[in-house]
């Protein structure tokens, strides 16, 4: 009996078998040696030979302020005795903080491109080519925050400015190569693939299109250049995934044809000025692409009051599909597209209504300008204080939680008002007296409310750990 059943089993498997037709890689391939026939050594020397010498090795440096460390300041007595003890020991002290990073010259009159994170907040920044030791002292041309590009200039003539590649060419399964200063030890080349192309909602910047490749990037080689087997840049170095702080083979870099475009207004106007629309967005949803013939674009969520996308008629449920000439396949696409034009630039717009294709006209306002500024860009300042909402961007640099409420303080001017109530840069403001806030416009309806009261009010913040309450002059603007 246990034969048959065993014969019945296998004449099943059979049979299950010859109902799948298996596709085969022939079997009558060849094995070779590339170096069969010759003394040949594989390499691309020669290739990345010339990107070398444009890769620059990045020194920063900053001074940093601390509080002295009191008795108070231990935690059992800001458990048992509150945070009103603050500072009672040696008052403020300094030092020097260092950094290194990479960067990549794109002028032979030594314009450098790097990460805005590398060089942001520097007192001084040393340049170091990787072909010779001579040090330049390099100034900030320009810095965007949202894109993570910064532009440096080093007093240089004759320099080797690195090849452009087009980004919007590159492929899966590319062969590239990061060129930087790894760890501080100097000019390094590590190889790889593109991994993945036109990677976003990574939560490293506002505007992502990112490369990934398994190319390894380590600390040092932010700023630095990913070049394809040409040695033509492809990208800028800018971040990794790790849970370690080592390399894991997933990186990212800023592509060649954004950073082209982000360089180039920051060398004409040392900032950034970026087109806004006035909507919210997001992509369609499985459901969703069930209702809309297009299938992909940019839905339309919300419209700001009063912005160019209420001015010119557009609504809640539209599904924008092409500004100008270019295909709109994602919420991302259209952020990055509009984020690349100027203000008062004129724009056509076809989107998706009600199962009918439409069209119209308008022109962009500015992201800096604007009642949208206290919406998601808005900054307040107010008491020796710099506030700003809760970006992903924000989140991620000051190590903020995914869902934290609340404004972050980005700057603390010394000598004033806050900076001797205690408030620090990275402090997350929760609430102003008993009204909690989250959002500049609702803080500065807050503190207009608080003034009428008098001249102080209790500012609630996070810091780490720890919630405390400080009290705050409020007649400095």
């Amino acid at each position: 009996m246990k034969k048959l059943v065993l014969i019945s089993i296998a004449a099943a498997s059979s049979l299950l078998a010859a109902q799948i037709a298996f596709s085969n890689a022939p079997s009558d391939f060849e094995r070779l040696n590339p170096a069969a026939g010759g003394n040949v050594v594989l390499s691309f020397n020669s290739s990345i030979r010339e990107a070398k010498k444009s890769v620059v090795n990045i020194s920063t440096s900053k001074t940093v302020k601390t509080q002295a460390m009191s008795p108070f300041d231990d935690p059992f007595f800001q458990e048992f005795f509150g945070f009103h003890f603050k500072n009672q020991g040696g008052g403020e002290t300094s030092r020097k903080s260092t950094s290194l990073g990479s960067g990549v010259i794109i002028s032979k009159n030594g314009y450098i491109v790097t990460n805005s994170h590398v060089v942001e907040g520097s007192d001084e920044i040393v340049v170091t080519l990787l072909d010779n030791s001579k040090e330049y002292k390099a100034k900030i041309i320009g810095s965007d925050s949202k894109t993570d590009v910064a532009i440096i200039k080093i007093d240089a003539e004759n320099l080797t400015a690195i090849a452009f590649a087009d980004s919007d060419k590159a492929s899966e399964g590319d062969v590239v190569f990061a060129i930087g200063n790894p760890f501080g030890v100097g000019g390094s080349v590590s190889q790889g693939i593109i991994s993945a192309l036109n990677k976003d909602n990574i939560g490293l910047n506002q505007y992502e299109d990112f490369i990934q490749t398994d190319a390894s990037i380590n600390p040092g080689n932010s700023g630095g250049a990913l070049v394809d087997s040409r040695g033509a840049l492809l990208g800028i170095n800018s971040a990794i995934l790790s849970r370690s702080g080592g390399n894991n083979g997933i990186g990212f870099a800023i592509p060649s044809n954004m950073v082209k475009q982000i360089a180039g207004k920051l060398v004409k106007d040392g900032k950034i000025s970026r087109g806004y629309l006035g909507v919210s967005i997001s992509n369609l949803s499985e459901d969703q692409k069930d209702l809309y013939a297009a299938k992909k674009g940019a839905l339309i969520v919300n419209v700001e009051k009063g912005g160019p996308a209420d001015k010119a008629g557009l609504q809640r449920g539209d599904l924008i599909t092409r500004v100008n000439t270019t295909d709109i396949t994602s919420a991302n696409d259209l952020k990055n597209f509009i984020g690349s034009l100027n203000p008062n630039e004129k724009v056509e717009i076809k989107f998706e209504r009600d199962g009918k294709e439409k069209s119209l006209g308008l022109a962009l306002s500015s992201m800096d300008g604007g009642s949208h500024a206290s919406a998601g860009e808005g900054t307040l300042k107010f008491g020796g204080l710099e506030i700003k909402n809760l970006t992903s961007e924000i989140k991620s640099k000051y190590r903020v939680a995914k869902d934290a409420k609340g404004v972050i303080i980005t700057s603390v001017k010394d000598g004033s008002n806050a900076a001797k109530a205690g408030f620090k840069e990275g402090d997350l403001l929760v609430q102003i007296g008993s009204k909690p806030v989250a959002s500049v416009a609702e803080l500065s309806r807050e503190l207009e409310n608080a003034r009428k009261n008098g001249k102080k009010a209790m500012i609630w913040v996070e810091r780490g750990n720890m919630t405390m309450g400080l009290a705050l002059r409020l007649d400095e603007k």
